[in-house]
């Protein structure tokens, strides 16, 4: 039987894991299978895109472009364009911000929480098939195994986010959900 402590069992599980993961991350993120789930939703967004309307819906109430970029861990241009393309769409709105005048806040509008739900409900639709016969308690183990999981390799992304760009990406330590 293994010892517990052995450095090659940690090894082993970490890579069975990142060989789990890495599945997933693919069969989640496939173009085509993205290019379905928007277009049934009827926009065309990127998936980095849908990755900033979550977090705009997660946020209380509107959110400077510079806290979204600190949230997604990336520079504030890349949001301003992201902001920019999903206008067009009429899925967020700028406004002014009430303690800064120089300052714009960026808020999903109806359009774009009715267009984010459609993508959630596929999605967990997606899941709820893919689970179908797992208990919940699995399931519940999972999520919570996950979130952890995502909270600690967030603190590490930002660590060396900011040992290598400065303040800038690292300057708030905001969660990210999962």
């Amino acid at each position: 039987m293994p010892d517990a402590e052995d450095p090659e069992d940690e090894r082993t599980t970490a890579s069975d894991l990142e060989a789990v993961l890495a599945t997933l991350a693919y069969l989640l993120t496939r173009t085509q299978q993205h290019e379905r789930q928007t277009a049934r939703a009827g926009i065309t967004a990127a998936r980095s895109d849908i990755y900033l309307l979550r977090a705009l819906s997660e946020a209380d109430g509107a959110s400077r472009i510079g806290d979204l970029a600190d949230r997604l861990m990336v520079k504030p241009s890349h949001v301003t364009r992201q902001i920019d393309r999903l206008q067009g769409q009429q899925l967020v709105e700028r406004t002014r911000d009430a303690t800064d005048r120089r300052a714009r806040q960026v808020e999903l509008t109806a359009e774009g929480r009715a267009v984010l739900d459609r993508l959630k409900q596929a999605n967990i639709t997606g899941l709820a098939d893919a689970l179908d016969g797992v208990p919940d308690p699995d399931v519940a183990a999972t999520v919570h195994v996950l979130r952890h999981l995502v909270h600690r390799y967030v603190q590490r992304v930002r660590t060396t986010m900011c040992s290598e760009d400065g303040p800038l990406p690292c300057s708030r330590q905001t969660e990210t959900s999962a």
